[in-house]
């Protein structure tokens, strides 16, 4: 089984972000970025799975500016065989949606057999949840979206799902898509000997134009904002003044 990993660069998950005073966007000049966490979570599954002799290679597969080729060092690092960069300017790069990154994907899936892709279940920076579901209906292959647990089966995926209500166990025939959820795994860290290693391994870049996509947007931001500061709360010493401070406020009848 060949994995296809699809590992995003963001604005690290520790970096307080803010916005630009023009509110087009957020600002992400001179601050640090790493893997979407949630795709760091689909590399190491399937990582884990080459381990165990279920899959036979794990490429990362990103799609960005020039910068995209840290992340995908750090995901050769990890244990990625090789990579693919499809490069766009910097100035696309930020409009870049679900669309495009599928009909990517599903241009490299033409070009280079693969029976599975692994994705984070959505992005921390548009939260947009959309590019597992788009490339499985693209592809016309099944999807296991928001795995928890995923045990190889000959041409199968056992996968469990995490859901509203609980669990959901399903099995999906190869070739399949599978987001990754939180709780799957806990992602290794770059060892310095595999940091190393990762230069020497491949790392193909393609442009959006040799794949024949057309990265035009078809939204528009209209105005990021900062969410409205927090007001303090407060003490009180009983329950009884608990609830005249409730009545106070109007949010239970007197």
């Amino acid at each position: 089984m060949r994995v296809l990993v699809g590992v995003k660069r963001v604005v690290d998950y520790a970096v307080k972000v803010r916005v630009k005073p023009d509110k087009t966007g957020v600002i992400t000049e001179g601050v640090q970025h790493s893997i979407n966490p949630f795709d760091e979570i689909a590399l190491e599954e399937a990582v884990k799975l080459k381990e165990k002799k279920a899959a036979t290679e794990v490429v990362a597969f990103s799609m960005g500016g020039p910068k995209c080729q840290e992340v995908l060092r750090t995901a050769l690092a990890k244990g990625a065989d090789k990579a693919i960069h499809i490069e766009v300017p910097d100035a696309d790069a930020s409009k870049l949606e679900p669309l495009h990154v599928a009909r990517a994907l599903k241009k490299i899936i033409e070009n280079d057999k693969f029976d599975a892709v692994f994705l984070g279940k959505q992005a921390i920076d548009d939260d947009a949840n959309q590019t597992g579901s788009l490339i499985a209906g693209i592809l016309d292959w099944p999807q296991a979206l928001y795995a928890s647990k995923v045990e190889p089966d000959g041409k199968y995926l056992k996968v469990t799902r995490e859901i509203d209500g609980g669990l959901d166990t399903i099995k999906v025939s190869l070739p399949a898509v599978l987001s990754a959820d939180l709780r799957l795994n806990e992602p290794r860290y770059a060892t310095l000997p595999n940091i190393m290693k990762a230069k020497k391994k491949p790392l193909e870049k393609k442009s959006a134009k040799d794949l024949g996509i057309d990265v035009t947007p078809q939204t528009k931001v209209l105005e990021v904002s900062e969410p409205p500061v927090r007001q303090a709360g407060g003490f009180v010493d009983d329950v009884s003044a608990l609830i005249t401070k409730l009545k106070e406020k109007g949010f239970i009848k007197a």
